[in-house]
């Protein structure tokens, strides 16, 4: 009786505990929540030198953006001020838009954006430089990245851009950054392409996609494209040796086995990609997922549910994210100046029409890159 009575303690004592710890967490998060801000009233109220820059004060679809005048940036020590030519829409840029999946803002703002700044993207011409820069000077043609990118100007590090090469132009420099930096990383570090390597790129006609087989092809690698029928003309321009029409054909059903599928859907389960590779294949998950696969985790799940499998299979399976280095910047401008990658563009839109933009790419139909042009 006396050691069932301690037991009857501990357990009362532990659900105390833990609903302690509920209600504290609780009230941390709804203190945070409501507490959650941005600098929005400050932008609109710029004086001095002003720029036309899109912001987004709140959570939401592409009706919550709106494009007003703000104080136009002033470079520091080892900065590089650009006048913005042109920039490219990505799904990076919805998520942030609509704050999903929810998980993640915890880091960008749990009621409000902690930053009201949209767009990464870009390439445009250096108007001035901060003393400590080395690399660059005024008038230089250059792309890279950075938030905020859907404006007049950006102040970016120096490690954040690289030259444009002379034979593309500004649409084609501004739309390279996150899809062309993942591509080149997902081909080169993560599938460890080879000449003769089959890589099977699902989504070959999207924002990675295009970058993607043009970079495995460069590789030498044997690449097969996935993507609907209007565009199996555009993968095999672009270098793709094969190309399935998902829309006759599912590839996991086939008899052809890969080494490599880089996947930029997330469409098919993850047992079905299993059995379109080699028993020593890899299958790499690129992308954020659609509008309608968010909520909590939203994408996040899907590199979950790899991890539980991976143990009990031989194929590796992994999600990747893209790390800016200017050296890949370097290296995807050789490649687009030797001629081994060209960015494929399918709309362009003013900076007025970013919203229009973003609803066009949320469709998930895009072909290639969607640009913005900035006067």
């Amino acid at each position: 009786m006396k050691l069932s009575r301690i037991l009857r303690n501990i357990l009362k004592w532990t659900f105390r505990l833990v609903l302690l710890v509920l209600v504290v967490a609780f009230l941390l998060i709804f203190i945070a929540y409501w507490r959650s801000t941005n600098d929005c009233k400050d932008l609109t109220a710029a004086r001095g030198t002003t720029m036309k820059a899109i912001v987004y004060c709140d959570y939401g679809s592409p009706d919550v953006l709106r494009m007003i005048d703000i104080a136009k940036p002033v470079p520091n020590d080892n900065q590089l001020l650009v006048k913005v030519h042109a920039a490219a829409v990505n799904p990076y840029d919805w998520h942030f838009l609509r704050g999903t999946p929810y998980i993640m803002r915890l880091g960008v703002g749990l009621r409000k954006p902690k930053n009201p700044r949209l767009g990464v993207d870009f390439a445009g011409t250096v108007e001035a430089v901060g003393k400590d820069v080395a690399q660059f000077k005024p008038g230089d043609e250059v792309f890279g990245g950075k938030t905020g990118a859907f404006a007049e100007y950006v102040c970016v590090s120096e490690k954040g851009v690289a030259l444009k090469p002379p034979k593309i132009t500004f649409e084609q420099a501004g739309a390279v950054d996150i899809a062309g930096l993942t591509a080149l990383q997902a081909v080169r570090d993560k599938a460890k392409a080879y000449p003769g390597q089959k890589i099977l790129i699902n989504g070959a006609s999207g924002g990675v996609g295009t970058f993607a087989v043009q970079i495995a092809k460069s590789f030498g690698a044997e690449v097969t494209g996935v993507c609907s029928t209007r565009n199996i003309a555009l993968v095999r321009s672009l270098g793709a040796a094969h190309v399935i029409d998902y829309t006759k054909e599912d590839f996991t059903k086939g008899v052809q086995r890969y080494e490599v599928i880089l996947d930029n859907v997330g469409n098919q389960p993850l047992l079905s990609m299993r059995r379109a590779l080699f028993p020593n294949g890899r299958y790499i998950m690129i992308g954020g997922g659609g509008t309608a696969d968010q909520g909590l985790l939203g994408p996040l799940a899907r590199p979950l549910k790899a991890m539980v499998l991976s143990p009990f299979m031989s194929q590796k399976m992994e999600m990747m994210m893209a790390d800016p280095t200017q050296k890949d910047m370097i290296q995807l401008a050789d490649l687009m100046q030797a001629g081994k990658v060209t960015p494929v563009i399918d709309r362009r839109y003013k900076l007025s029409q970013v919203s229009e933009a973003i609803r066009y790419l949320e469709q998930g139909h895009a072909r290639g890159k969607v640009v913005i042009d900035v006067p």
